[in-house]
């Protein structure tokens, strides 16, 4: 009987849609660029979540984003409350935290507030993050200063949060990185072990990365259940591929230079070319 065999973390995007416009994007460059490959924004089907969390074991970690922003999502709070088995999660740009704070304080476990480097609205979300702090005083969720590029982290160390710095790479995908990123000696994705992504349609990924062209797409939670998806024929092919080192064999992963070990940023300088690419 098929088992989620390695499975430790998964990404459940409630919503596609966002209420911010970062420039370093890449699915605002797609929108300029790319008309082709734009994505049509909307809100997972409540009926779909409650069948992707009755499918998955306990324990593991379940992260309510992938490429929106979580607290645009209307039923926030019964939607975490059906990962109650799981750790849950999500990355957010804050920019909705006063408003939903009833829904976040006390029921989700651990949540990451994105910050950019030379972000003009970054005053505004400090602000809203530091009100956010003094009202949810100690209860959860636990809260970490996602750091994208080079910010200084002065500020959110004296709020008491944990900082987690991140390197800042390509619009269009996981390349062209401001340093090299972080190479496990295993020698293969550790996203790729133990991942899965799910998009707001119920498509399944094999990573969170990324992926306009939906390259890593390996079935659909809405017609399979996601163990068979998970021990799939696609997978396991593009996991020898990987374990006999021909990354390059995997279409999402030909291109892609993240290897699952989240990197912090080094002493090259940012450019900005590079990330138009």
């Amino acid at each position: 009987m098929y088992s989620f065999n390695g499975l430790s973390c998964v990404n459940v995007e409630l919503t596609s849609r966002c209420n911010k416009n970062c420039w370093m994007c890449g699915r605002r460059k797609v929108e300029r660029d790319y008309p082709e490959l734009v994505i049509k924004y909307g809100d997972m089907d409540f009926s779909l979540l409650e069948k992707i969390a009755a499918q998955l074991p306990p324990d593991i970690v379940v992260q309510l984003h992938n490429n929106g922003e979580p607290t645009l999502y209307p039923r926030l709070k019964e939607a975490i409350a059906l990962f109650s088995r799981q750790i849950t999660q999500f990355d957010t740009n804050g920019k909705l935290l006063l408003e939903r704070a009833d829904d976040i304080i006390g029921n989700l476990d651990t949540m990451a507030v994105s910050v950019i480097e030379n972000d003009p609205e970054a005053e505004g979300q400090y602000e809203i993050l530091k009100q956010f702090l003094s009202r949810k005083k100690d209860r959860r969720p636990f809260v970490v200063a996602r750091l994208n590029g080079k910010v200084d982290s002065t500020r959110y160390e004296e709020l008491g949060l944990t900082v987690a710095r991140r390197l800042l790479h390509a619009k269009m995908g996981s390349y062209n990185y401001t340093m090299s990123p972080t190479v496990p000696e295993l020698g293969i994705c550790l996203d790729f072990l133990n991942h899965m992504a799910i998009n707001k349609d119920g498509e399944v990924s094999i990573c969170v990365r990324f992926d306009p062209k939906r390259l890593g797409v390996i079935g659909n939670a809405a017609t399979t259940p996601l163990v068979d998806i998970w021990n799939g024929s696609r997978r396991r092919q593009w996991l020898e591929a990987h374990k006999q080192g021909r990354r390059k064999d995997v279409p999402l992963c030909a291109y892609c230079d993240f290897w699952g070990v989240p990197t912090g940023p080094g002493n090259k300088n940012l450019n900005r070319k590079d990330l138009e690419k």
